[in-house]
């Protein structure tokens, strides 16, 4: 009998039956080996942060009741409303808004910002040049409905260029503010298309309690976006009044379809809700559809996919290391998002990396990923996602734009196994295209 369906006998056969050699398998050997004792410290924080999810569930009172939907307004949507307490204990804050009806981590952060900043107000970043996406929210670029639009000013102050914050120049821009028209200090956790550290939450508490020192009355939100369940705190476990992020990244678990959050003080969660409803409903419309199960099962999930991210990126640190390209964070640092940063110095290492991981995806593996214009960004950017959830970056991902310093951004992996597999495949594209000698 034929059969003609029997898989590869070996895990070297059925790598080379997806187009990895035994000759870039036998150059991560010794890499994976090394990384043992930091992925067992990796998997006690997931551990760790699982049974915070479980506690805030339970303490909650989460029964199958939650999980059914509702249509048209949304009133007493018990599942809904009970989701954003799970959120809030979770994140140790009075109050979230957690709804499928954001669209993105743009939109999340855009409904934070618009709903606390007034007409006269002054906006600062404390950690430099905001996410892409951002600057046309903001204004930096001018676009249209943008916060310069309704006379929200901006300010930055850079990082140094260790990657720390620039206290003294923060201390200028509070204490020259005689008006008190600074309202809102926002910090970007994760470095988005920048090649600097991601910030901790050690040191985003530094910097908070610093500019409370100065400015109590000052909101402080912080972009929390890649950042959930990599360490055991939050942002909001060290003051900041708002965290902010999306659910198609690490607190969806690869499993929410959509959506974002916002937790923080019940003022300034009610303020992004009456910007995201209208005035007058705020948090008491917005129909949770059958989405709710996605979105509690995701949020479980959260912190064991979170894990095989990490160790996804930390793998990727470590053999392009070896490699010879320059890798941020190296392959020894301490993490703190999931976003792995590759600068290969020309566009073709980008398309080359980008394109494997294309190739290894389990859904549109047979599609080529090529650089072209995307909404909210200045350059061409290559995107390569094939992913169950359109867009989602805690799937296997990775994107660039093309513009110096030709840097790709990975992120993602929802099992340890596929991380592994993609990361190999874009080795084996820089091999077969003469990128790289191993």
């Amino acid at each position: 009998m034929n059969h003609l369906n029997t898989p590869p006998v070996s895990l070297t056969s059925l790598y080379a039956s997806l187009g990895i050699s035994d000759q870039v398998l036998q150059f991560a050997e010794p890499v994976l080996a090394e990384l043992q004792p930091r992925f067992a410290a990796i998997d006690e924080t997931a551990e760790y942060n699982q049974l915070r999810v479980i506690k805030a569930m339970q303490d909650n009172h989460i029964g199958e009741a939650h999980l059914k939907g509702t249509t048209g307004y949304g009133y007493d949507d018990i599942g809904r409303d009970g989701l954003e307490r799970v959120y809030a204990s979770y994140f140790g804050t009075e109050d979230a808004l957690v709804r499928p009806q954001i669209s993105c981590g743009t939109h999340a952060l855009a409904l934070a910002l618009m709903g606390n900043l007034r007409p006269g107000d002054i906006l600062v970043s404390a950690a430099g040049k905001p996410y892409d996406t951002l600057e046309e929210v903001i204004g930096i670029r001018p676009s249209r409905g943008s916060l310069a639009e309704y006379g929200i000013q901006y300010r930055q102050v850079d990082l140094l260029a260790d990657g720390s914050f620039d206290f003294p120049g923060i201390r200028r821009f509070l204490e020259e503010d005689a008006d008190h028209r600074i309202r809102l200090v926002t910090i970007q956790r994760s470095k988005g298309y920048q090649t600097r550290r991601t910030l901790s939450v050690g040191a985003i508490g530094e910097a908070i309690a610093f500019i409370k020192s100065i400015r109590p009355d000052v909101i402080c939100m912080t972009d929390n976006c890649y950042g959930e369940f990599v360490e055991r705190i939050e942002p909001s476990h060290v003051g900041a009044d708002m965290v902010v992020g999306s659910l198609i990244k690490n607190p969806g678990g690869g499993l929410a379809p959509v959506g974002g959050y916002i937790a923080g003080t019940r003022e300034c969660v009610e303020n992004a809700a009456v910007r995201l409803s209208s005035p007058g409903l705020s948090k008491e419309v917005g129909p949770s559809l059958e989405v709710l199960p996605s979105l509690y099962q995701g949020f479980f999930m959260g912190p064991t996919v979170t894990a095989s991210a990490l160790k996804g990126a930390i793998f990727a640190a470590c053999l392009y290391e070896r490699l010879g390209f320059s890798v941020l964070p190296d392959g020894s640092e301490s993490r703190h998002d999931i976003i792995q940063s590759i600068t290969f110095g020309n566009p073709e290492g980008v398309i080359a990396f980008c394109q494997g991981i294309q190739a290894a995806s389990p859904v549109d593996s047979f599609v080529e990923a090529y650089p072209a214009p995307m909404p909210g960004y200045d350059s061409d950017v290559i995107m390569a996602a094939g992913a169950f959830v359109s867009g989602s970056s805690i799937e296997l991902s990775a994107d660039g734009p093309i513009k110096p310093p030709y840097a790709v951004y990975f992120q993602g992996g929802l099992t340890w196994p596929h991380a592994r597999m993609g990361i190999l495949r874009t080795v084996q594209n820089f091999l077969d295209r003469g990128l790289i000698k191993l």
